[in-house]
């Protein structure tokens, strides 16, 4: 079997590909990750995806490598990592009673044949209405300040939502498992094989 890596430097996303029980390794691709002029957001977490495997797959010629590069959009605004607990309280408060849009761009690469599959995996998130207080609590408690949209699904963020609507939940942690697995057995990897 060819050598499969997960570009990406992401626990979350190695934990994710961790589920489907296959060997990997991970590497982080050094890119620029900034948005071209006039590139909407599906095109650019596309693009990343992209150029995450591809420079990967420089300096392993025979492997199957994953990109993946995902953002969170707020009334058509792009939300980023907070950083701050200020900026995880606005962008929280900002999400109340409202739906977000994850979108994520999966990139599959056989460095042996240069082919490429990709695809964005649309994810729609339903928050309840918050108080700034369970805002506040809710961050005091789960750190989520390295989290596009400032919440971790997969942890107490669950209790931030009304609603989760896509086809595969793994896609709003970061890595749509059921489109890769898809894509992996195209490249003749059966997960269950």
């Amino acid at each position: 079997m060819q050598p499969i890596i997960l570009g990406s430097s992401s626990p979350y996303r190695s934990e994710l590909l961790a589920k489907l029980q296959l060997p990997f390794t991970t590497s982080s691709p050094d890119i620029d990750e900034s948005p071209l002029v006039g590139e909407s957001p599906a095109q650019l977490v596309l693009r990343l995806a992209e150029s995450k495997a591809r420079k990967v797959a420089e300096t392993n010629l025979s492997a199957l490598v994953i990109g993946s590069d995902q953002v969170a959009l707020l009334d058509n605004t792009v939300l980023g990592k907070p950083g701050s607990v200020e900026r995880a309280v606005e962008q929280l408060k900002a999400a109340s009673g409202k739906t977000v849009t994850f979108l994520t761009g999966l990139a599959l690469y056989n460095a042996a044949t240069q082919q490429m599959q990709s695809l964005v995996e649309p994810f729609e998130v339903q928050f309840r209405q918050l108080s700034e207080a369970q805002i506040r609590r809710y961050i005091e408690l789960e750190q989520p300040l390295n989290c596009a949209g400032s919440f971790k699904s997969e942890g107490l963020g669950i209790s931030l939502f009304n609603e989760l609507r896509g086809s595969d939940p793994n896609t709003l942690i970061g890595l749509p498992l059921i489109k890769l697995t898809d894509m992996l057995a195209t490249q003749g990897v059966e997960v269950l094989g």
